[in-house]
């Protein structure tokens, strides 16, 4: 059996949930807007407040998942194996750091976010491409940021 860096796959696979199948960055998306919800509606935060604990979060998240990926990628002899989720925690964090603690709008960032995930679009599976963790990492903050637009506009609408 091939060497596993433990800290590396325990955050990469996010404790275990990119193990669990099928769709498991799905299960990891779910994962962390539940986490993101039960931190946020306990800790009573300000807007701001919210906003700013979100994305330390995710930018703690992201830090973490680029050197996680990398070894989990280069350990598993995958450029982008399925089973690393960290990048759809950050990514999903991402997606709702314009959200208000409520269950319908962490919904929507969630649906969102897994569509842009899915699609992909333009620069999101360019920066795919780029090498190891970086690239495992980066397409899914961009979804991210797309979700994340896109909730800004529909909060302008919908309160």
């Amino acid at each position: 059996m091939k060497h596993k860096t433990l800290w590396a796959w325990t955050a990469g696979t996010f404790f275990g949930i990119g193990l669990v199948g099928p769709g498991p960055g799905t299960w990891a998306s779910l994962a962390a807007a539940l986490l993101w919800f039960g931190a946020a509606s306990t800790l009573h935060l300000t807007s701001t407040g919210l906003i700013a604990w979100t994305a330390v979060a995710a930018l703690a998240v992201a830090a973490i998942g680029i050197p996680a990926g990398t070894i989990v990628a280069r350990e598993s002899g995958r450029e982008d194996p399925g089973h690393v989720v960290i990048d759809e925690v950050a990514g999903q964090w991402v997606a709702l750091l314009a959200c208000p603690v409520e269950t319908r709008h962490m919904a929507l960032a969630f649906l969102l976010f897994r569509v842009f995930d899915i699609v992909k679009p333009w620069p999101a599976r360019q920066l795919e491409r780029l090498h190891g963790g970086t690239g495992i990492m980066l397409d899914d903050i961009a979804a991210g940021a797309y979700a994340l637009i896109v909730m800004v506009v529909v909060r302008h609408w919908w309160r």
